[in-house]
């Protein structure tokens, strides 16, 4: 069984695809192929898994100049007969693709060579290439139920996540403690906010053990600013090992993209979502809007958050325990613990291959 998984970008494409694709050489002992392109953290990531990867030369569409536009048009042709020419020699019998720049072109290949497709898409509103090939994919799989709609043959199977975030037990007693991030490089406006706060909200909550990844850009500022915290306040510019630091959280401020709100609903963790405004078609919003109105989290936009914003959101719901518990509790309910083999399945029975 030979599967092509196409796309990349970011992290929350190649993460879950990594998963996809693992999944699917456990269950199947498929064969695998990655597509991405040159700009893409797949070019780390997929190699370091031990996957192959080629590339394809395609450029942005959404949210960039005219000129850009034109110039990823007039070379999408060819992104297109290169996809082909990989398809033709590697011979798949299912094409997944996972959302980013490469996907497009790879799953317009797959769908003119008459290959079962699987586009995977992890957000509420689907990214631009997604949108660009739902109406002739065979399948999708997404994490929302309100994603179906733009699908044909849409199935909720969730986000892979590692399996560490649905083994993390709730906590007992100890400090409240507060873990905020925004990604592997930070958010800098959540830094600054919380480095203004955090005084604050050592006196509001007695006993509060905040812990902060900062990114590279604000570490030593933050470092700086929290010196005279002593161990109340950890601060890091990367957390290798993530699902041990949701563990100790009792509240969670992070952004609001699909992995990250994945891995707090498979931790079962209540959150404060500060969504990117300006990710592509507003994603994070929508994502951290979903959450809010299953009473699984709070979401606080960039455009108001203040340190007194900031402070009266976390300080209120630390004080009511039972609203933290039942957040949680809703979280942990929205999740997909099987998520990765959902898809690996539904890719296998598109190609009409049985485990």
């Amino acid at each position: 069984m030979k599967v092509i998984l196409a796309g990349g970008g970011t992290g929350g494409h190649v993460i879950p695809a990594l998963a996809i694709a693992q999944e699917l050489k456990k269950q199947y002992g498929a064969e695998l192929l990655f597509i991405g392109t040159a700009r893409g953290i797949e070019n780390r990531l997929v190699p370091a898994a031990g996957f192959t990867l080629k590339l394809i030369e395609v450029g942005a569409l959404n949210r960039v100049s005219w000129k850009t536009k034109l110039k990823t048009f007039s070379g999408l042709p060819g992104a297109v007969f290169e996809a082909l020419r990989m398809l033709k020699e590697f011979g798949p019998v299912v094409v997944i693709g996972v959302g980013g720049y490469a996907s497009g072109p790879a799953m317009l290949a797959a769908v003119m060579g008459r290959i079962p497709t699987v586009a995977f898409e992890p957000n509420v509103v689907p990214g631009f290439a997604n949108r660009a090939v739902a109406r002739w994919v065979s399948a999708a799989a997404v994490h929302f139920e309100e994603t179906a709609r733009y699908f044909k043959n849409a199935k909720v199977t969730g986000i892979p996540v590692r399996h560490a975030f649905f083994e993390i037990t709730q906590k007992a007693s100890g400090s409240p403690t507060l873990l905020v991030f925004g990604g592997s490089q930070g958010a800098q406006a959540i830094n600054r906010v919380l480095i203004e706060s955090a005084s604050t909200l050592l006196d509001r909550i007695p006993g509060i053990h905040i812990i902060h990844q900062t990114g590279e850009r604000d570490y030593n500022s933050a470092q700086a600013a929290y010196t005279s915290f002593g161990s109340s306040v950890e601060v890091h510019r990367f957390i290798d090992n993530m699902p041990s630091y949701f563990a100790q959280a009792d509240l969670i401020v992070s952004r609001s993209g699909a992995s990250t709100v994945a891995e707090i609903m498979a931790a079962g963790k209540p959150a404060v979502f500060v969504p990117f405004p300006r990710a592509a078609d507003d994603h994070q919003k929508r994502n951290a809007e979903v959450l809010a109105k299953a009473g699984a989290a709070v979401m606080l936009e960039e455009s108001k958050l203040s340190r007194e914003t900031l402070v009266e959101t976390v300080s209120g719901l630390f004080a009511d325990r039972t609203r933290l518990t039942q957040m949680g509790e809703t979280a942990s309910k929205l999740a997909h613990p099987n998520a990765a083999m959902d898809i690996a399945t539904m890719a296998a029975n598109l190609a009409g291959v049985k485990n």
